[in-house]
């Protein structure tokens, strides 16, 4: 594997280059502004949000659409509006931070993201210039509160199947659109609508800007949750609704690639509002950790109560490191693109294309992390986290519609490899020179090489390896399986698990390296520790992965020698996790919140 000297990778190269920790972007480093905002962020959510969360959960008339209207009021709405359309032009990680730091207001945090979301992108990105002065201000402003409207009740993960469709009308001015959208958030008081629909006998989707005023737009009750109650679920029906031709949204077929674009982004913006979620859990997690007392102590002086405690910082800080990276490399594309003469628009989409296989991985991880970490928050505060009265059963229920949100988690695990082979199939990836390098070395003896005696060496060692694995397991399954690897999806799915590992955990790695070269390792101890404990049990996940695909397409002699490389690739030295966890956790407790 090369060891760039200074690069930004392109999407998916994580896996056969190396970084290095001056290139990438770590949470530390936000500027007094990004700062300011995520601040505003938060004292949004606690002066019009959290108060309210009753109210908004049984549905209160006309109170989220307030909420709104006071984001709109701070800027919220237009955070990555450009000026011209009334908005204020923040870059990607600004963007990218205002989700997070909202990620904490339950249904609201839902709310806001599919209208700035999935809402308004679409005429952001895929709108001409009539389209983006017309509907932008708007939404920018909250006039206008945007919905999209792509799911069908036979579609589901298949949204190029929707049976939705749209015909010119006699005079040709506009196109009559009928069908049935079910599970569209916001559509109970939403006054736009990007409609996904198939003109005439078309194989692909077109989309299509909505107005509800229009007519022939018929929405049903409110759906009945297991949680996020507070955001509006209805299905619509459209019957001979009519939209002006000039209202078609890109060119004619063109819906679904706007479908697949827009979810790239909605993917990581996912993992941005997990992530908020994960740290307003944690420290109330630690609040009651210090408050409620058994056997005489508060229950955060115990051991198993520390463990918890400790992995759920791990896992969030691990979320944080891989979600900026990711985000960073998608705003220096976006750059690089524009300032090549694209249109800024269009470079966006472009830059987020780019890195789709690293929006899959943190959709996933980020969605995964935050049902752990609301899990052990439950089982922390006990049978109070049973209790309505306390605020850890509504997290639960809100935090487990993110795995079937922007594609479910299986789909996007799926995707991953798929998009890294098609990639390498395309040239823009070599896969196939380092997986023959690594089939190679499981013939060899091993080599030492010279030792190197610096702080992260260990930790680069093991990623190295991790990366080797992955690449033998994938490697080998797309030589031997070919065409069939798609309908063994329990395979693709154990490569995918080994890939997210690899990214999360050397990005981590990066953060906490970048981290000591700032501040000494004396004050990045616990940095240190929770990346050290991360890698260690990695290894043991990654092990179990490879394990698993090695089992279901190898034997015999094939089998054992990628066993025994797999037991190589993932081999680690013994570290003290128990110590790790309970002095990460100390300092929480300490803090008495999410320390980090």
């Amino acid at each position: 594997m090369e060891t760039s000297v200074k690069s930004t990778l392109k999407g998916g190269e994580f896996l056969v280059k190396e970084s290095s920790f001056q290139d990438i972007f770590i949470p530390e480093e936000f500027t007094e502004e990004q700062k300011m905002i995520a601040q505003s962020c938060h004292d949004f959510l606690a002066t019009e949000v959290w108060p309210n969360l009753d109210r908004l959960d049984n549905k209160e008339e006309g109170l989220m659409v307030k909420i709104m209207e006071k984001a709109a009021e701070l800027g919220i709405l237009g955070l990555n509006v450009p000026e011209q359309y009334g908005g204020f032009e923040k870059d990607f990680v600004t963007g990218m931070l205002s989700t997070e730091s909202v990620g904490a207001g339950n249904s609201v945090a839902v709310t806001l993201a599919a209208h700035t979301g999935i809402g308004t992108l679409p005429i952001l990105y895929y709108g001409n210039e009539d389209q983006k002065k017309k509907y932008l201000p708007k939404v920018a402003s909250g006039e206008f509160k945007a919905s999209y409207c792509l799911t069908e009740p036979g579609s589901g993960s298949d949204a190029n199947s929707g049976k939705t469709n749209a015909k010119l009308s006699a005079d040709g001015k506009r196109y009559l659109i009928n069908g049935q959208k079910m599970w569209i958030t916001n559509a109970g008081f939403a006054d736009l609508f990007i409609v996904f629909a198939k003109i005439d006998t078309d194989k692909n989707l077109s989309a299509f800007i909505v107005e509800k005023t229009f007519g022939g737009i018929t929405i049903n009750p409110e759906e009945h949750k297991m949680g996020i109650k507070g955001s509006s679920t209805c299905q619509i029906f459209f019957n001979d609704c009519p939209v002006p031709v000039e209202n078609l949204l890109s060119d004619r077929g063109n819906g679904f690639k706007i479908a697949v674009n827009i979810l790239n982004v909605g993917r990581i913006k996912l993992a941005a509002a997990a992530l908020g979620g994960s740290k307003a859990i944690i420290s109330h997690a630690v609040e009651y950790a210090n408050q409620r007392n058994q056997f005489g102590h508060a229950i955060g002086t115990y051991g198993a109560i520390q463990h918890k405690l400790g992995e759920q910082a791990i896992m969030a800080y691990a979320c944080e490191s891989a979600l900026y990276r990711a985000t960073r490399n998608i705003e220096d594309a976006i750059t690089s693109l524009a300032e090549g003469g694209m249109e800024k628009s269009q470079a966006i989409l472009k830059g987020t294309e780019q890195f789709a296989v690293e929006a899959a991985i943190m959709k996933i991880f980020g969605s995964e992390a935050l049902d752990y970490i609301v899990d052990e928050g439950v089982q922390i505060y006990g049978g109070m986290g049973y209790s309505a009265d306390a605020p850890m059963e509504r997290a639960y229920r809100d935090a487990r519609i993110n795995r079937i949100f922007e594609g479910t988690n299986e789909i996007n695990r799926m995707l991953i490899l798929d998009m890294m082979v098609k990639r390498a199939l395309k040239g823009d990836l070599d896969l196939l020179g380092p997986a023959q390098k690594v089939a190679g070395e499981l013939m060899s003896i091993p080599d030492m090489g010279e030792q190197d005696y610096s702080l992260f060496a260990k930790e680069k060692g093991y990623l190295r390896n991790f990366k080797k694995a992955c690449l033998m397991v994938a490697g080998a399954a797309v030589k031997k399986l070919m065409t069939q690897l798609q309908t063994e999806q329990e395979i693709v799915m154990n490569v995918a698990d080994m890939l997210i590992e690899v990214y999360v955990g050397e990005s981590l790695q990066l953060r906490v390296e970048k981290l000591v070269s700032m501040q000494g390792e004396e004050a990045c101890a616990l940095q240190l520790d929770m990346m050290r404990t991360w890698l260690s049990d990695s290894a043991e996940r990654m092990h179990k992965a490879g394990r698993d695909a090695i089992y279901a397409y190898a034997e015999g002699d094939e089998q054992r020698m990628m066993i025994s490389g797999l037991r190589r690739f993932t081999k680690t030295d013994p570290f003290n996790t128990k110590n790790a966890r309970r002095r990460v956790a100390a300092k929480m407790l300490t803090d008495n919140k999410y320390s980090f």
